[in-house]
């Protein structure tokens, strides 16, 4: 009656060894950490013999995946960040205005002279030399008007034009342009954001968006939160330059003048480019997703009146010549060009697919922050205060381990033992999970570890009190553990799905700390399921195979 099949047996033990197996490296933290980062650093070319030392401190066919440490426990810098989109809008105000300006002269006999008036940064005011020409003059400036690029903006245009009813003209950004503007801004923030931390190679950065406007930045491992605002405040270089040839020779020379530079979707490949730009970040007002005549995912892109002037005559004199596109010193780019360009706007093909063409034109427009950023808040975590939280966090885990183990032993004897080796495979599956999907250990992290603790015996008690009210029915100990586990599978798998349900709302809706907890929960809760129905049910059946007592107190 008592019966297990082999492969079942197999697949369990398996599962248990793998787990523990993964959750190996957390037990030799600072060894295996130095191990990545060399083999990442000799990766990068840095093969050094003190990388290679670092190296050799664990084997590379081992598993090295580590739980990462959060901002609370490993220390660092605590960030948040709100963006000033209102600059956008006055940066766009004096980006329109040459166009304007140029537009009206057209109408110089109609509307007479034109002069921009004194006026709030978020608008223009424009004043004509003719007031019977003003219809005229609204007419051309809302001729320049596109419609907003959001699903919440459908059917409105991005500017607004109206008078005073004399000789001026006002222009300013509609409230839908606005709406998208900001999400633009912050998006456009974010990316820039994530892009400056992540040069730096820092671990499991927090970069996420709070509210409408605000940014929070937490950084592990990071010196100070001044150190923190330096990294961000880097400008990112965006630059158009003349490709001279391709090559996947790194050594290549690039010769008097030019330069090498790889590409960053093209890993082994390397273009030659002339040093001195067409154009560069500085000059780019826009870039937008969006698709050309075949219907194929492109880029549009657009710049100022002196950038459209020189990318104008460069394209004109270069028809069927590559032009790249550089990023921090990658090639974002390297489209051909196939006819003059004039205007200032242009639009990038190629094989893209959706998500990558709105990958580059985010790119394209993270040459520099498009606001600024002001610090709300600004913490600095030492290394020892998340040192102590770490001691701090295994007392309690600690101490509420031993006291479990010591209840069940106590409690239910021979089968309570098996409870508590269960429960020491359930801590390791739980940091062998941990380490697999490369999740982030907080504080309340830890607290729910430690409530896993206490919940992981929570499925062996309803089974071991089951199988007692079967005892007491004068059933054989084979027939009454068999029916213990059948009859307390219900209420287990019922009070663990309530439990995970929970666990899930928390990581979906929560952030930061909460979802720290959520994970570590979740997960206690699948561990704790699988060893208390298998690995718990497997000792005991192995157990009885050997002995065949005709008695068991439980």
């Amino acid at each position: 009656m008592l019966q297990i099949e082999g492969w079942k047996r197999v697949l369990i033990w398996a599962l248990v060894a793998l787990g523990l197996c993964l959750a190996l490296p957390n037990g030799f933290y600072t060894r295996v950490e130095q191990h990545n980062d060399a083999v990442q650093a000799i990766e990068l070319g840095a093969d050094t013999g003190e990388n290679q030392a670092l190296r050799a401190q664990w084997p590379d066919w081992m598993p090295s995946s580590l739980v990462n440490l959060g901002l609370d426990l490993r220390g660092g810098a605590h960030l948040l960040a709100e963006v000033q989109v209102e600059d956008v809008y006055a940066s766009r105000m004096e980006a329109s205005w040459p166009e304007i300006r140029d537009l009206l002269r057209q109408e110089r006999s109609t509307i007479g002279t034109i002069r921009l008036q004194q006026s709030a940064p978020d608008e223009l005011r424009i004043r004509i030399g003719e007031p019977a020409g003003l219809q005229r003059a609204l007419e051309r400036v809302r001729s320049l008007a596109r419609p907003v690029q959001t699903l919440t903006g459908v059917g409105a245009n991005d500017i607004v034009v109206s008078s005073t009813g004399g000789d001026t003209i006002i222009v300013t950004l509609s409230d839908e342009e606005r709406l998208a503007s900001d999400e633009r801004t912050v998006q456009q923030s974010l990316e820039i954001v994530r892009r400056r931390i992540d040069e730096v190679g820092t671990r499991e950065p927090t970069i996420q968006r709070q509210g409408t406007q605000r940014i929070l930045i937490q950084v592990p491992g990071i010196g100070s939160a001044a150190e923190l605002k330096e990294i961000i405040g880097t400008t990112a270089q965006l630059t158009f330059n003349p490709v001279v040839n391709r090559t996947t020779d790194e050594n290549a020379s690039p010769g008097i003048g030019n330069k090498l530079v790889p590409s960053l979707d093209e890993p082994g490949t390397f273009y030659v480019i002339e040093s001195a730009p067409v154009v560069t970040g500085e000059d780019l007002v826009d870039a937008q997703p969006a698709f050309d005549q075949n219907g194929s995912p492109a880029v549009n892109f657009r710049f100022n009146t002196s950038g459209a002037r020189r990318f104008g005559d460069y394209t004109a004199e270069n028809i069927g010549s590559p032009f790249a596109i550089v990023l921090d010193d990658e090639v974002v780019s390297a489209p051909v060009i196939q006819s003059h360009i004039p205007g200032g706007a242009g639009i990038i093909t190629g094989r893209f697919s959706v998500e990558e063409s709105t990958n580059l034109a985010v790119l394209l427009r993270a040459g520099a922050l498009p606001a600024e950023l002001t610090f709300l808040e600004e913490r600095t975590i030492g290394p020892e205060l998340g040192q102590d939280s770490i001691d701090a966090g295994k007392v309690a885990t600690m101490v509420a381990f031993a006291a479990v183990l010591v209840f069940m032993a106590l409690s239910y004897g021979l089968f309570g033992l098996f409870a508590n080796v269960a429960l020491i495979v359930n801590i390791g599956l739980i940091f062998g999970l941990l380490s697999m999907i490369g999740a982030t250990l907080t504080l309340p992290g830890i607290a729910g570890i430690v409530l896993t603790v206490g919940m992981a015996v929570d499925a062996n008690v309803l089974v071991f009190e089951r199988i007692r009210e079967e005892l007491k029915t004068a059933r054989g100990p084979a027939r009454a553990i068999e029916l213990g586990y059948e009859k307390a599978l219900s209420a287990i798998l019922d009070a663990n799905i309530t439990t995970f349900i929970t666990a899930v709302i928390l990581f979906a809706m929560g952030s930061g700390p909460v979802r720290g907890f959520a994970i570590t929960l979740g997960l206690g809760i699948l561990t704790s399921v699988f060893t208390a129905i298998f690995v718990t049910r497997l000792l005991i059946v192995m157990w009885f195979e050997r002995r065949r007592p005709k008695t068991i107190e439980v």
